[in-house]
């Protein structure tokens, strides 16, 4: 009997061996699997970083090009209006002259008036 016990024993022993052999390499391998899938993430996320760094250096070039055309543009909003300014003085000068031109017309047609009545009284004497 003791034999037979002995020989029982080995036997449990070897089935409980290989049972932890079955479980080691199955933990082994469900870690390795868990491993790839991690590396899969980590990759991915390195690919959306990658695109996202792309994108906002083409939104950095795309507003410092905004930027200078905005310099440019308010730079031409001070050309035209200091033109318009000018424009604006250069309008105000001209409307003086002309008021002053419409008084010196009105002289002078008075004064064709009062010439023409004076030929007139001096053809009357005549």
């Amino acid at each position: 009997m003791s034999t037979v016990l002995i020989v029982v024993i080995v036997i449990v022993v070897l089935v409980l061996a290989a049972a932890a052999v079955a479980i080691a390499y199955r933990a082994k391998e469900r870690r390795r699997l868990e491993r790839e899938r991690l590396a899969e993430q980590a990759d991915s996320h390195r690919d959306e970083a990658q695109t996202r760094a792309a994108k906002a250096t083409t939104l950095a070039e795309e507003e410092q090009a905004k930027r200078a055309e905005a310099a440019k543009a308010a730079e031409a909003a001070k050309v035209a209006e200091r033109v318009a300014e000018e424009h604006r003085s250069r309008a105000d000068q001209l409307a003086d002259e002309s008021e002053g031109s419409a008084a010196r017309k009105e002289r002078e047609r008075e004064s064709a008036r009062r010439h023409g009545q004076k030929a007139d009284e001096i053809e009357e004497d005549l």
